[in-house]
């Protein structure tokens, strides 16, 4: 996962450019969720009822479902199996190293398949598109995915400083 911020320029290599992005934010999320007891992981702060352990577990089904699911059109059990409801994620019950794992073996995975195909190649019919005039090419679902990680990070930021906060308070 990169620490440095990606920088503005001249984009000669989209696909690294969007590699790196994702691979930032994923490391934002990791940093985020790193040194948290069990009990932070597990328990919401927020109103809509999400876990630290429940929106690290919903990015990695999130890109799940736009990959495996939707641009390779892979038949993928419950797709949605990260939802507990309508509010709120399954947490699953690890700690912030299990779940940094859990990351980056969805980050190597999203390498592996952003690196065999172009940019430009549509999403497969079928699995999550099923409209032939309406399937995105592999470039927007990535910017998607960029966007999804970078709103949750900031999410993510909100949740750490108050349990900081909880934390300096005690």
């Amino acid at each position: 996962m990169s620490s440095a911020f990606p920088k503005p320029g001249i984009v000669e290599d989209p696909r690294a450019l969007l590699l790196h992005y994702l691979d930032f934010y994923r490391g934002v999320i990791a940093d985020r969720v790193a040194g948290l007891s069990a009990d932070q992981l597990q328990h919401s702060r927020v109103p809509s009822g999400w876990s630290p352990a429940g929106l690290v577990n919903h990015l990695v089904h999130v890109e799940r479902r736009w990959l495996d699911w939707g641009f390779c059109g892979e038949d993928v059990p419950d797709p949605w199996r990260d939802r507990a409801d309508r509010r709120s994620w399954v947490s699953p019950t690890l700690t912030g190293a299990g779940l940094r794992t859990l990351l980056l073996e969805r980050g190597q995975a999203t390498r592996a398949l952003v690196e065999r195909h172009g940019l430009g190649e549509r999403a497969k019919v079928g699995g999550r598109f099923t409209d032939p005039t309406d399937v995105p090419d592999l470039q927007g679902i990535l910017f998607h995915l960029v966007q999804e990680y970078a709103r949750h990070a900031g999410h993510l930021d909100i949740v750490r400083e108050i349990l900081d906060a909880e934390h300096d308070d005690s």
